[in-house]
Order: structure tokens, then C-alpha cells, then sequence
């Protein structure tokens, strides 16, 4: 069960790196329209139009990523208080009732908004008109990598409740462990006492 789980975490983790790289294409995107407006005078209608998609298409597609590293935004002012089991049921009863209907609507109508889109060939409404509906099935692609990782995350906190412990999940990017880096420097909490007494001294010399 568990390979299984790191299987979807890594599947979403690929997903996530593959579309990061549209940053590097935006960013390209965005310094050569401003280049070309600015310095040679020829901007470019459609441009506005591609930033927007291609901006679209890394919000959406970050969502599953963002999930497997369980990055999302919460509010855990109190829950992290909370033993892992207590936890986990806060986070299996909030996944039923808010989060996989909500992603279900967003893939069902995701597809057959894109489906509409691809069938009346729909276009941009700038003067040099592009696709837009290839895009659209962006939509039902990360609604239903959401769903798949949302399944991962279910069953990570039905394990959490049977075993007392989270279980372990793919990792990717860590943040900063200050500890760590501390110890990397040879920095001791004595020595940041004594130096923040030092500061006081010399403010109330002054």
C-alpha cells in the first residue's frame, strides 16, 4: 500500500516539475514582449493572451504537486496542537465534505467545458486570434490528478488513524531546518544569547 501511495506522490511530484519549466517560458515570454514593445515598437496583440495560459496552465497543474508535499495553505493555529491521529480525522472529514466533491464538480465540469470549447474551435478574441481550446483540457487534467492525489491523501489518514503515525510521503524540496542550519555553521543557542545581550548593552549605552 504504502509503494502504491509514493507511486501517485511521485507521479504527481513529475507532473509538477514537467510544468514548472512554463516559468522559464513565461519568463522568456514576458521579457521579449517587453523588449519588443519597448525598444523596437512592434508589440504583439496575442501576447497578453499566451501569458494569461500559459500562467493558467502552472496554477492548475501545481495543484496536485502541491498537495503530495502537503504545501497547501492551513489554518493550523490549533491543529497542530493535535495528536496525528486527531489529525488525520479532522483532514478525513473536511476531504469528504469540502474537498472531494468540490474537485469532482471542477473535473466533471472541466470536461465538458473543454469538450464545448474543442467543438466550436474556440478561439481568442485578440486581433490575431489563437487556440484557446486546447488549454481548456488543462482543466479536467488537474482536476483529476487532484482527485487521484485526494484518494492518496485519504487513505494516508485512514493509516494515520489505525497506526497513531503519519506515514511517510515523497519528498522533494525541503524548507530551511534552522536547527540545522545552525549546526552547519557551528552557531549555539549560547552564543545567540550572548550576542543578543551585547546588542541591549550597546543600545542602552547609546
Amino acid at each position: 500500500m504504502q509503494s502504491l501511495l509514493l507511486r501517485v506522490d511521485r507521479l504527481s511530484t513529475w507532473l509538477g516539475q514537467l510544468f514548472s519549466w512554463l516559468i522559464v517560458a513565461l519568463t522568456l515570454m514576458i521579457t521579449w514582449e517587453v523588449f519588443s514593445r519597448y525598444v523596437l515598437n512592434t508589440p504583439h496583440d496575442w501576447a497578453l493572451d499566451v501569458q494569461i495560459i500559459l500562467y493558467g496552465t502552472i496554477f492548475m497543474m501545481a495543484g496536485a504537486y502541491t498537495l503530495a508535499k502537503n504545501g497547501h495553505v492551513r489554518g493550523d493555529v490549533l491543529y497542530s496542537f493535535f495528536k496525528p491521529s486527531t489529525q488525520a480525522k479532522w483532514d478525513l472529514l473536511l476531504y469528504f465534505v469540502f474537498f472531494m466533491p468540490g474537485v469532482v464538480a471542477m473535473t466533471w465540469a472541466g470536461w465538458t467545458f473543454a469538450n464545448e470549447s474543442m467543438a466550436i474551435r474556440e478561439n481568442t478574441f485578440s486581433a490575431t486570434p489563437i487556440p484557446i481550446y486546447p488549454f481548456k483540457f488543462v482543466i479536467p487534467l488537474a482536476g483529476g490528478m487532484l482527485l487521484l492525489q485526494g484518494i492518496v491523501e485519504i487513505v494516508r489518514c485512514i493509516v494515520c488513524i489505525r497506526d497513531g503515525a503519519w506515514p511517510s510521503r515523497e519528498q522533494d524540496v525541503e524548507e530551511v531546518d534552522v536547527e540545522k542550519l545552525k549546526a552547519l555553521v557551528h552557531v549555539k543557542d549560547e552564543d545567540i544569547a550572548k550576542l543578543d545581550q551585547l546588542l541591549v548593552k550597546q543600545e542602552s549605552a547609546k
